[in-house]
């Protein structure tokens, strides 16, 4: 016995069935942690078994952290940089303090951006990220060379320019977060 294809019939919730996808409410969880959790496991990505000779591996949380801000300006309170370079720091083995307060800075250099320019395309963005990138790595640097001997500061071109050059595909990852973040 043959069963129609019309009879088949896949179990639904109540009242689901014609309910409008617009002006819904979009959950507050979902809203808040997929930006906190891929900043903070991109902070863990420095943690993976990488041997190199000198620093390579760009600083991812960084990476993150100023893809959110420069995306999504009001998603982040100015504050924030302190307690997501702390993150950082435990990550990082950096001396613990030093990410918090670069962020931080970072983080201020952002909104005084913000709040005297009128608007600003990707390429500025990038800039300004390229900057903030220069800035934090060679900052974190110096903190490094207050607790011990650090060797000279152009064994980190290689990495500022391979941060500045994978920022692009971190903004990319940002914004594939976000689509799905405020997908509800």
């Amino acid at each position: 016995m043959k069963i129609p294809v019309s009879a088949i019939r896949l179990p639904t919730r109540p009242g689901r069935e014609y309910e409008s996808r617009f002006d819904r409410e979009q959950s507050m969880l979902k809203m808040l942690a997929i930006p906190i959790a891929s900043m903070i496991l991109a902070s863990m990505v420095t943690t993976l078994p990488i041997f190199s000779a000198g620093p390579l591996l760009p600083p991812f949380g960084l990476l993150m952290f100023l893809s959110w801000r420069l995306m999504r300006p009001g998603l982040m309170p100015i504050w924030s940089g302190l307690p997501f370079g702390l993150m950082d720091d435990l990550f990082s083995g950096q001396p613990f303090g030093s990410a918090g307060l670069l962020w931080s800075l970072a983080m201020l250099v952002v909104e005084i951006i913000d709040s005297r320019a009128i608007w600003r395309d990707y390429l500025q963005d990038w800039l300004i990220a390229a900057l903030l990138i220069t800035a934090v790595l060679l900052g974190g640097w110096w903190f490094a060379g207050l607790a011990h001997a650090a060797p000279k500061p152009e064994i980190l071109f290689p990495q500022i320019l391979l941060s500045i050059l994978l920022y692009p595909l971190v903004v990319r990852i940002c914004a594939r977060l976000d689509s799905w973040r405020l997908a509800t």
